[in-house]
């Protein structure tokens, strides 16, 4: 038994048997069929803009006849082989040449051959010689025509390069064609370079924000190509000419400041708004060191975040569109609210009953520096992974909460000023309730988070109260 048989185990196998007296031997053949060898000789005969003939010679059939041969080509552009031609197997492996078609002009090609039989597809030839197809006038236009914006009295237009494998010869470039719209003449202007994306016409008869048809089209060396379809653009507009009005600003917190403004009429016939530009920078910083928020759109408001509190902002406003920025609007000062108390809040108690649960805390007071607390935000939820909390806010030290008797719960209490929101309270679990009446208290980390006055005192006056 010859196992993972191969094209190379075939010969004359020879069995021998021998004894004391005498030895008998008999010999016989193998035949190993498998794919066909790859063909010779390749060679390409002759190429024109879009076929090349090729011809090439059978290599080994490995004892199984040639049924047909397939070609394959690959370009300096293509990833790898591709299938482009094929001798059917009705010709029974005897022609030993091909047309290739559907080339692209002026491309460097190469090509190769596989045979086939009725065990399978043998391994390719070599490569052939590389050979370029022949140059003719290009086919293909740019794609993307577009256009629009650039300086006063340009007319810029756009589009997306022809790649090289599209070119079809040496020479190329493109034919940029432009007209007012309604106009029957066509203004054309050549450009030369094959990689360009761009033309801009500069005329000060350019009447601003008006509309023009154009369409690009392709040369070579070998002619003119076609042009491709018509696009309208506009030409450059005129920027802003006025400032946006009324322009406030309020602030919201002791880091944010809302700005608003009258907008500024959406287009005429020589300019659009494209949005607005808003400048901001503190009293004490050198105008270089202005930061710069953009909106789009007709939008009247923007909100600044991520301020210093107690800090005056300088903010200025100007309008602008694709031809550049409009003056900018009066300066404007805003001062930021105090920053919001720093201190969270301690000495918290709570005690339960049924379904109820009473939470007191000491009052949190401002710094000098600091807003007046106006309330306090209780932020509580089941003491459980992907638990959602809930949120009260009270303007008072304590507060009653409804909560399932079966259910431990995390709390946090949080004071607010009208500069926002100030340091958060560690967390307080309140366990389940077991009982009819339950108590606790939450200390600063320093102290015990088990006993108190606050929370002995409490718990002697509910034992008074028992026992009477």
């Amino acid at each position: 038994m010859i196992r993972n048989i191969q094209l190379r185990h075939a010969g004359k196998y020879t069995c021998a048997v021998q004894t004391k007296v005498d030895s008998v031997s008999i010999a016989t053949d193998v035949v190993v069929r498998g794919p066909p060898g790859p063909p010779v000789e390749l060679q390409v005969k002759e190429v024109t803009e879009a076929t090349a003939a090729l011809s090439w010679g059978p290599g080994p059939d490995h004892h199984s006849p040639v049924l047909g041969f397939s070609v394959q080509a690959r370009s300096t552009f293509s990833l790898g082989w591709q299938a482009v031609a094929t001798v059917p197997e009705a010709l029974g492996g005897r022609q030993l040449s091909a047309t290739v078609t559907d080339l692209s002009p002026w491309v460097e090609y190469e090509f190769r051959v596989l045979a086939a039989n009725a065990i399978g597809t043998g391994e390719p030839s070599q490569p052939s010689r590389r050979v370029r197809s022949k140059e003719t006038a290009p086919r293909v236009t740019p794609a993307r025509v577009n256009g629009g914006g650039g300086g006063r009295s340009e007319l810029v237009i756009t589009w997306e390069p022809v790649s090289e494998e599209f070119q079809s010869g040496p020479g190329f470039g493109y034919v940029v064609a432009f007209r007012p719209l309604g106009a029957q003449g066509w203004m054309q202007a050549a450009v030369t370079s094959p990689d360009a994306a761009k033309y801009i016409f500069k005329n000060e008869s350019i009447p601003p924000f008006s509309a023009y048809q154009v369409k690009v089209g392709v040369y070579n060396n070998k002619g003119e190509g076609p042009f491709g379809p018509v696009t309208t653009i506009y030409s450059a507009e005129e920027e802003p000419s006025r400032s946006p009005g009324r322009v406030r600003a309020r602030s919201v917190s002791a880091s944010e400041v809302e700005v608003s403004w009258k907008a500024l009429s959406w287009s005429n016939s020589r300019r659009r708004i494209l949005g607005y530009e808003l400048r901001y920078r503190e009293e004490k910083e050198p105008p270089a060191a202005a930061r710069v928020v953009r909106t789009t759109g007709n939008r009247t408001a923007v909100r600044l975040s991520r301020l210093d509190g107690s800090s005056t902002y300088l903010l200025s406003l100007r309008a602008y569109n694709s031809a550049g920025f409009g003056p900018p609007s009066a300066v404007v000062n805003v001062t930021t609210k105090k920053p919001p108390p720093s201190q969270a809040p301690v000495k918290i108690m709570w005690n339960t009953s049924n379904s109820k649960v009473l939470l007191r805390w000491d009052q949190v007071h401002a710094l000098e520096n600091e807003s007046e607390v106006t309330g306090y935000k209780v932020t509580y939820s089941q003491d459980k992974p992907g638990g959602r909390p809930s949120v009260v806010e009270t303007n008072r030290t304590s507060l009653e909460l409804s909560l399932p008797v079966n259910q431990d719960y995390v709390i946090q209490i949080q004071p607010f000023s009208e500069g926002g929101h100030g340091s958060s309270s560690r967390q307080i679990t309140i366990p389940r309730i077991k009982g009819p009446i339950a108590m606790g208290t939450a200390c600063l980390p320093s102290a015990s988070p088990l006993v108190t006055v606050s929370g002995l005192l409490l718990l002697l006056l509910h034992t008074a109260r028992t026992a009477l």
